[in-house]
C-alpha cells in the first residue's frame, strides 16, 4: 500500500463506514451492557448522559462523510438533485443511497430529538425522586408523577433503541453492498 491511497475518497468512505459500524456495535452491545452491570445506577446514568451526545454525533457525521466520499461520487447517489447532467444510477447506487440515508436519518433523530428528550425526562425523574424521597428504580409503589415519568422514559428509551437497531440494520446491509463490490 502506498500513501497515495489516502488521496482516494474511497479510503475515507471505507474508514468512515468501519468507524460507524464498529462504534455502533461496541456502544450497543459491549460498552453500555458492561457499564450497566458494573456501575451503580447513578454513575451509569451520568456516563450515558455524557456518552450518548458524542455517540449520536459520531453516528450522524460518519454517514455524511460516507455520502461525500462515495466511491462513484455523491452525484451518483442522488443524480437528479446534484447535477443537471442526466446520470443513470445503478441499482447499487440506489440501494446505497437508501441505506446511507437510513443511517443518517436514524442517527440524526436520536441526536436532535430522542436523546435530548430522554435526558430531559431523566432530569425530571431526578427532581421527582427528591420530592418523593424514593429512587425511580426502587420497588413500588411510586407516586403518579413518577409512574408517568418512568413510563415516558421507558417509551423514549425503547424508541431510541429501535431507531438505533434500524440504523444498525442499514449498516450491516450496506456492508453486504460494499462486499459485493470487492473484486477477489
Amino acid at each position: 500500500m502506498s500513501l497515495s491511497s489516502f488521496k482516494n475518497p474511497a479510503t475515507y468512505h471505507l474508514l468512515s463506514y468501519g468507524t460507524l459500524l464498529g462504534s455502533t456495535l461496541f456502544q450497543s452491545f459491549v460498552s453500555g451492557v458492561v457499564a450497566f452491570r458494573v456501575l451503580p445506577r447513578a454513575q451509569f446514568s451520568t456516563l450515558q448522559k455524557h456518552t450518548f451526545p458524542v455517540y449520536f454525533t459520531l453516528q450522524t457525521l460518519t454517514p455524511l462523510v460516507m455520502l461525500i466520499t462515495y466511491p462513484r461520487g455523491a452525484s451518483s447517489l442522488f443524480p437528479s438533485f446534484l447535477t443537471s447532467t442526466p446520470l443513470t444510477a445503478t441499482r447499487t447506487d440506489t440501494m446505497s443511497s437508501w441505506l446511507i440515508g437510513t443511517m443518517l436519518v436514524t442517527a440524526l433523530v436520536n441526536w436532535v430529538y430522542i436523546g435530548p428528550k430522554t435526558t430531559e425526562v431523566m432530569g425530571l425523574r431526578k427532581h421527582q425522586e427528591t420530592r418523593d424521597g424514593k429512587k425511580s428504580y426502587d420497588a413500588g409503589p411510586h407516586s403518579k408523577e413518577m409512574e408517568e415519568l418512568n413510563r415516558r422514559f421507558g417509551v423514549l428509551h425503547g424508541v431510541s433503541s429501535l431507531v438505533n437497531m434500524v440504523g444498525l440494520g442499514a449498516m450491516v446491509w450496506y456492508g453486504g453492498v460494499l462486499g459485493e463490490g470487492i473484486a477477489i
